[in-house]
């Protein structure tokens, strides 16, 4: 660049008053090649940008999960702590509320799983084999087909080898799976959630307003409406998540035991938690269940399994989710299965059960990110009791009122 201008170089004349095309560097990258190409490498660097951060992340899953699980918890219970605070409970004591009702009910409900479900759980598995290997058996001798019994089992193996083997699903097996190594590891992450939990369900929108400081203006605005809009999604996927686990769970249990089916509790549970799994887990339990069902009460009740699970499914995404989760946490079939597949592979069970909300909340932040500025509030100032609560923070609005505001516009709150 001389004086502001590009340097152009020309190519020598050629004789016939063709010469002197301009060589620029500047005209190669300004043209549309040049912009593609541009567009290209930008997303090269963001593509290597988030290669090294999962990559980083899988090196210290130690930290990585808790925080991941503290942000979905405190993003569901965030309403409730809200709620008290509304009603003049100290911040601290509505937090230590809702902290020790979260443990008792997580701790409670695994507790009152394992000891009803662990007795029956190998008679669970046994029929359910059972029943997979008569209906291949069906089918081998109905279709002009063989299906190989033996290739099925290794590819099971194999899948159940993959699932417990990735690195966050090793170490959420060590977790919940008693007498497998790394104890003291799954203790520490359980420590480390409920600490981290506490101060995200305290501090939450402080700690954002805290990391956004450096940011001015509009930028400023749009990282918290981006913050308020993740903790919206996730907590309203989490809430809904839960809803509609329960009324699978309680509808398909009551068919279960209606039909007759011996083990309709643990297949009840087992509904409920694999409902944390879209489309998949509601398909995988329909057919555990018809398995069951085939195998303790014939062919006719099965069937009848069948049509219970495909009608309350058929119902809860008809009518129970649009008003359960709304049209905000809608993702495409396709968008689905894709990060339930990423997930699988770079996290095994907790990348599956992390996959979806993770790709709910990254959707609602690019809507955010694209959405007109004339829509941002203008005042994101914290509210005033947030203000005093620790000396750092009496500071964290005073550059980020708009000119002209006055002085009580800074008792605005924000939802974040």
């Amino acid at each position: 660049m001389v004086g502001g201008n590009a340097v152009q170089a020309y190519a020598p004349d050629d004789g016939e008053g063709r010469g002197r095309r301009p060589t620029s560097v500047g005209v190669m990258w300004t043209d549309q090649l040049g912009r593609v190409a541009t567009r290209a490498l930008q997303g090269l660097v963001i593509v290597a940008a988030a290669t090294l951060l999962i990559f980083a992340g899988l090196q210290v899953t130690i930290v990585v999960i808790p925080v991941l699980l503290a942000l979905i918890v405190s993003a569901a219970a965030w309403p409730i702590i809200r709620f008290l605070t509304s009603k003049k409970w100290p911040p601290a004591l509505a937090t230590i509320t809702v902290l020790l009702a979260i443990i008792v009910f997580l701790g409670g409900a695994l507790t009152m799983v394992v000891l009803l479900v662990r007795n029956q759980w190998s008679e669970l598995s046994e029929q359910a084999v059972q029943g997979f290997n008569q209906a291949i058996e069906w089918v081998n001798a109905t279709f002009p087909i063989t299906i190989d019994q033996d290739q099925i089992n290794e590819w099971l193996g194999q899948a159940q080898d993959f699932i417990f083997t990735s690195q966050f699903g090793n170490a959420a097996a060590s977790g919940l799976t008693a007498g497998i190594s790394g104890v003291t590891t799954f203790i520490t992450s359980g420590v480390l959630f409920v600490v981290i939990l506490f101060f995200f369900m305290k501090d939450g929108p402080l700690i954002w307003g805290f990391l956004t400081k450096p940011l001015k203006g509009a930028n400023k605005r749009r990282a918290r409406l981006m913050g308020s809009r993740a903790v919206e999604v996730m907590g309203g996927y989490v809430r809904g998540t839960v809803i509609v686990a329960l009324v699978d769970a309680v509808f398909i249990g009551i068919g279960l035991a209606i039909v007759g089916v011996p083990l309709a509790f643990p297949l009840a549970v087992l509904v409920f938690i694999l409902a944390f799994i879209p489309i998949v887990g509601a398909t995988l339990a329909g057919i555990l269940a018809a398995l069951v069902a085939l195998v303790t009460n014939g062919l006719v009740p099965a069937i009848v399994v069948v049509g219970i699970v495909v009608l309350v499914n058929q119902l809860e995404g008809n009518f129970l989710q649009p008003v359960v989760l709304g049209k905000s946490l809608k993702l495409h079939e396709l968008v689905v299965l894709i990060a339930l597949t990423v997930g699988t592979i770079l996290g095994g069970i907790v990348g599956t059960l992390l996959a979806v909300p993770v790709a709910a909340v990254s959707w609602a932040l690019i809507r955010a990110w694209y959405e007109p500025l004339e829509k941002l509030q203008e005042d994101e100032a914290l509210p005033d009791d947030m203000r005093t609560r620790l000396p750092w923070r009496k500071n964290l609005d005073e550059d980020d009122a708009p000119a002209g505001a006055s002085s009580g516009a800074k008792g605005s709150s924000i939802d974040v």
